[in-house]
């Protein structure tokens, strides 16, 4: 069964609706939030970008394409593989909202994550 996954920006996450696992995918903590104003139910910073790739990426779209392939390839290590599984795992068959800090909704890791994730489920049906 494919999961539901959306994508939220952490500035905007009082649109999550109730009931949905809530995963922070940002490696470091998102500026101007205070941790007791965000709600989140996991935060597994080894699925984020390397911080070598994030620094490249530098969210520049010209770097888009390749940024999404090496996260990519990131992602599809053993131990992120097991990470990837154990999410959708923990989300116990609830929808989720992967929640990111960069402006760009059209060019940010949270994309890629999400691909992985529904890759992932597809391998363990």
């Amino acid at each position: 069964m494919k999961p539901d996954i959306e994508l939220h920006r952490v500035y905007d996450h009082a649109d999550v609706a109730p009931g949905r696992y809530r995963v922070l995918v940002d490696r470091l903590w998102p500026r101007g939030v205070r941790r007791e104003d965000l709600a989140y139910d996991a935060w597994p910073k080894d699925l984020a970008p390397s911080p070598e790739l994030r620094r490249w990426f530098g969210h520049r779209p010209d770097r888009w394409a390749e940024f999404h392939q090496r996260y990519a390839s990131e992602l599809g290590g053993d131990a992120q593989r097991q990470e990837l599984s154990a999410l959708l795992r923990d989300a116990g068959g609830r929808p989720i909202t992967l929640l990111y800090g960069a402006k760009d909704p059209d060019h940010n890791h949270a994309i890629v994550l999400r691909d992985a994730l529904l890759r992932a489920a597809r391998h363990s049906s």
